[in-house]
């Protein structure tokens, strides 16, 4: 999913320079699914932006995986509510995303955030799970909410209750960082709680087979009748259709957790502990000096 402008940041977030030789976090993210396993990568995009996505991302990759492009425009939006988004500046939400991406994809799939780096233990462990995925089973690559924050504000994290490894309930948090302690608190929420260092979290790494597309048309429907007089504002959001899931028991929501640590670029302060970041885990060796360059 890149349609999003990372507006706390300023700017295109997805091709923003960070690795030693001038990579993008959605570099490593190919790189990680292509050692993983994964053969296809679908980027969400809007239609303005695709020529430079595909002068800047596109030729880094496409020689190495195959690659296509859907634009995040209003083509599954009925013409009787396209009135009510021409005061929107801002894509619809990442269920939106998902489903503009219906028509480019036959079998089970993982969704990311263009602008986030999951680590490459994520990626293996997230292939192996659609490459035996169950009937009327989806997946959350879970994250330990540690191994996720950044030390210069505060940021959204969609806090998971687990039990055997099953999602029960997946709650939509502000999180920060407070005197070496992890604070929480739910966005339809006062309250806020002190949190555990593993407390399990998604980061938008979800595992689908393909029947979600119906799942994600049906609930749109459902979405714009209750939201129309709102949907300059409305987000149709993942967590909700998660949500919705598991209160109508329709799937099973599986955690697959990862120790991985995930980085991102929320504010722009984040960006030289991503750059160091990424250039220890290069002098690890972990990745070659030249990404693109090497043949893995």
């Amino acid at each position: 999913m890149a349609a999003g402008m990372g507006s706390r940041f300023g700017g295109l977030k997805q091709i923003e320079p960070l690795g030693p030789q001038g990579e993008f976090l959605i570099d490593y993210a190919i790189f990680d699914a292509v050692v993983a396993g994964f053969t296809k990568v679908v980027f969400v995009i809007k239609k303005e932006n695709y020529q430079i996505f595909k002068e800047t991302i596109g030729k880094r990759v496409e020689p190495h995986i195959k690659t296509e492009y859907a634009f995040q425009d209003n083509s599954f939006i009925p013409k009787k509510y396209l009135a009510y988004l021409k005061q929107r500046t801002k894509p619809l939400g990442t269920a939106y995303a998902i489903l503009c991406a219906k028509d480019k994809i036959n079998g089970p799939f993982a969704v990311i955030n263009a602008d986030d780096f999951y680590g490459r233990d994520a990626y293996i462990k997230a292939y192996d799970y659609l490459d035996h995925i169950i009937y009327n089973h989806y997946g959350i690559v879970g994250y330990k909410v540690a191994n996720t924050l950044t030390t210069n504000g505060v940021v959204k994290r969609g806090l998971c209750e687990v039990d055997n490894n099953k999602l029960l309930k997946i709650t939509e948090s502000k999180v920060t960082l407070k005197h070496h302690k992890i604070i929480a608190q739910a966005l339809t929420s006062e309250k806020v709680v002190e949190i555990n260092k593993d407390t399990i979290v998604s980061m938008n790494l979800l595992l689908f087979t393909p029947d979600i597309f119906s799942i994600l048309e049906e609930e749109l429907n459902f979405f714009l009748v209750r939201n129309q007089l709102d949907l300059s504002t409305v987000e149709y959001q993942v967590p909700d259709i998660l949500d919705m899931c598991l209160r109508k028991n329709i799937k099973t929501i599986d955690i697959i957790e990862t120790d991985a640590t995930w980085y991102g670029v929320t504010y722009k302060e984040d960006k030289d502990e991503v750059k160091t970041a990424l250039t220890n885990l290069t002098m690890m060796g972990v990745y070659p000096h030249t990404l693109w360059k090497n043949n893995y």
